[in-house]
């Protein structure tokens, strides 16, 4: 029997590190019922927090999903993690959500993570609510974070409760919309609450906001706001529906604030979550693509009886095996249905189905349009796969992951240890699509890359506890690029002639840098077939292979645009292979008349210092390289904004808790590439040459 899909709320809780999204999770699921004992996440018992690494460092790694009721609604909720490291983890469940809810710090405001990730949340379109989270904390002030969703997020934020006191005198909420007021007794329990009026204190400020409420809320219906216009005001039903709609295009965002940690105001988040936040069917679905990821203009329709269309979100290894998160946005899938990866061509079949509760599950024989669940054991199913059905194959918009910025090199300690370490390594880049891994062919060293410091640290903890490997590392390295700095106009011909056939191939052609962010970019002007255009591909791809090591120092190329204007051909001697080898001497040859100049990653920091500290903060940043963009006082301490290179950054943190007294915080995240000063760019090239010597050998 299928399920009513507007009882369906699939929604992401997102926030930047320690806003308390997590606990907020977990206060959600004592409410509803999910569990009957709240876990904290200090004390690394939270339900959603369950990776030893996370319930050590206090930290989520992975989103974890899990199921629970409120008000006859089903909801499918994704804790997702907040530091910068994870926020592929993010950006894959955003991928796969219909709503989200955005926590934010009452003391901390809109922090850099916050931003990265409410622009995830903008480019997938996702329709959110605000929670101002730990309003009992010193220096919380709802009202300053209100203002910064305004002016540093550019979102318009719907204020539909206002706090009842400050910092220790916080206790309660008034609801904007009925003018009623929750104050909870100081028990700690969420259901400890009485409804009174609104203090007296507040009451104006309530009339204020209210009318801002209404007023917003009728823009959405042209009728409503002329009866508004007139004197009328509008039943409770009709703003609802008006705010429902505004959520739903991201006119507005309603905007709720509380304590998690104190069990005060969750309940008004889940009764908007259920009011406000838009049902699978609400939202515009998932355009199809074909197979080079270009829109086809169909859609899958959130529809039980359309043909299957679902989206493997995310890959998990535990020890029951693999666990493949999956979306179902069309259609059906019951256990024991034959399907097709589309990504693949070919067919899985559907074993066992479970609903997940973090790391607990229960089966499940069918999953339609709507549900988010796990299949266990699908073999070649990989994060960003479409799953259809066999009878009418489709493709979903794929998944674009970003590229690493930092690489560590790594071996076994044992001999033993490798085979080990490869099948484990295997198992970790199904998981993570922005972890990735490389051999050295000369070296045959094992290089792990990835997105930042703490990335790779958990990565090799996961090794050596998970999996039982032993490793020994090397020094963090800096993802390098080169690119070139002036253009040039050149030719070259490729000519062998030994018994039989030769190979003969000559391009006229001209090398310019690009734009910033533009990667390789080749076209051809050729007119008059003097270069045949079935050879196009070939010199193309010659180009292509060599942007991977550049003249300098052998980092790839990026940022270099490739222009084929003139050439000449054989008709017997002519071939793809010759054009493809003539392409490849070209860059040889003319790469390093280019003027080359080596690039680095730049990263964005924002650096949290108490104030008495904030000129040794900055002169700390001026040297290692850093240029100052920002700095902005709140009532704790300052923030500085600042961009550095990612070279300068190893170990940052250490030095940050020195100069701070263990009460800085920092979080960075990469921007772009910035051309190296010629002092660091000789060192580099002179250790590159050196390492390819000493390989050599």
């Amino acid at each position: 029997m299928s399920a009513d899909l507007n009882l369906y709320r699939n929604i992401g809780i997102f926030a930047h590190v320690d806003a308390g999204k997590t606990t907020t999770t977990e206060r959600i699921l004592k409410l509803t019922g999910k569990i009957h004992k709240t876990g904290e996440v200090h004390d690394g018992a939270a339900t959603t927090d369950f990776m030893e690494q996370e319930q050590e460092r206090g930290i989520t790694i992975q989103s974890a999903a899990t199921t629970c009721f409120w008000k006859d609604h089903r909801m499918n909720i994704i804790d997702t993690p907040g530091h910068v490291d994870f926020t592929v983890e993010v950006y894959r469940s955003l991928k796969v959500l219909d709503g989200g809810v955005g926590v934010f710090c009452g003391s901390g405001g809109v922090e850099p993570q916050s931003e990265t990730n409410w622009r995830y949340a903008n480019e997938s379109e996702v329709a959110r609510l605000i929670f101002v989270n730990k309003l009992d904390r010193l220096g919380a002030d709802f009202y300053r974070v209100v203002d910064q969703v305004r002016n540093v997020l550019a979102a318009n934020p719907l204020v539909m409760t206002l706090p009842i006191g400050r910092e220790d005198d916080f206790v309660g909420v008034v609801d904007v919309l009925t003018k009623k007021a929750y104050v909870w007794d100081d028990s700690g329990k969420p259901e400890n609450y009485e409804v009174v009026d609104v203090p007296a204190d507040m009451v104006d400020d309530v009339e204020t906001y209210h009318e801002q409420l209404i007023e917003a809320a009728v823009e959405m219906d042209d009728d409503l706001m002329m009866e508004y216009m007139e004197g009328e005001i509008p039943s409770m039903e009709d703003i609802k529906r008006c705010i429902r709609e505004g959520t739903r295009t991201m006119h507005f965002f309603p905007t709720f604030c509380g304590s998690a940690f104190k069990n005060k105001g969750i309940q008004l988040v889940l009764d908007a979550v259920v009011d406000y936040l838009p049902s699978p069917t609400e939202v515009d679905p998932q355009p199809l693509t074909d197979e080079e990821g270009e829109p086809t203009g169909e859609v899958a329709k959130v529809d039980v009886n359309e043909p299957l269309r679902a989206l493997a979100f995310k890959i998990m290894d535990d020890r029951f095996g693999a666990l493949t998160f999956i979306r179902v946005y069309s259609g059906t899938m019951k256990k024991g249905d034959t399907i097709l990866n589309s990504a693949t061509g070919k067919t899985e079949r559907i074993g066992r189905m479970v609903e997940m509760h973090a790391d607990d599950r229960t089966e499940v024989d069918v999953a339609q349009a709507g549900d988010i669940f796990a299949c266990i054991g699908m073999k070649n199913v990989q994060t960003g796969h479409t799953l259809c059905s066999t009878a009418s194959p489709c493709t979903l918009e794929a998944m674009v992951f970003p590229d690493p910025v930092i690489s560590i090199a790594v071996a076994p300690k044992d001999k033993g240890g490798s085979e080990k370490m490869g099948i484990a390594i295997g198992k970790m880049i199904a998981e993570d699509p922005s972890f990735r891994v490389e051999t050295d062919e000369d070296s045959g060293e094992t290089i792990l890359k990835g997105m930042g410091e703490l990335h790779l640290d958990i990565k090799i903890d996961i090794l050596r506890r998970t999996y039982g490997v032993e490793l020994e590392v090397g020094q963090p390295q800096v993802a390098y690029r080169e690119t070139i700095t002036q253009a040039i106009e050149d030719s070259y011909t490729h000519k062998k002639q030994s018994g039989g056939s030769g190979q003969f191939g000559k391009i006229d052609y001209r090398i310019t840098p690009g734009q910033p962010g533009d990667g390789y970019v080749f076209k051809s002007s050729v007119v008059g077939g003097n270069v045949p255009k079935e050879f196009f591909p070939a010199i193309e791809k010659g180009f292509q292979v060599m942007m991977q090591e550049g003249p300098l120092a052998g980092f790839p190329v990026l940022d270099v645009a490739v222009e084929l204007y003139d050439g000449g051909f054989h008709a017997v001697d002519s071939s793809a292979i010759a054009f493809e080898l003539a392409a490849k001497g070209a860059f040889r040859q003319s790469m390093p008349k280019a003027s080359p100049q080596l690039i680095e990653p730049i990263m964005k920091v924002d650096v949290f210092t108490p104030d008495d500290h904030v000129g040794d903060v900055i002169g700390d940043l001026n040297r290692r390289r850093g240029m100052i963009k920002d700095q902005e006082a709140g009532t704790t301490g300052v923030r500085v904004k600042a961009d550095v290179p990612l070279a300068e950054m190893f170990g940052y943190i250490g030095s940050l808790r020195t100069m701070t007294s263990g009460r800085g915080q920092f979080s960075m995240e990469f921007s772009h590439y910035m051309p190296c000063p010629s002092s660091v760019a000789t060192t580099v090239i002179e250790e590159a040459k050196a390492r390819k010597e000493a390989k050599s050998k």
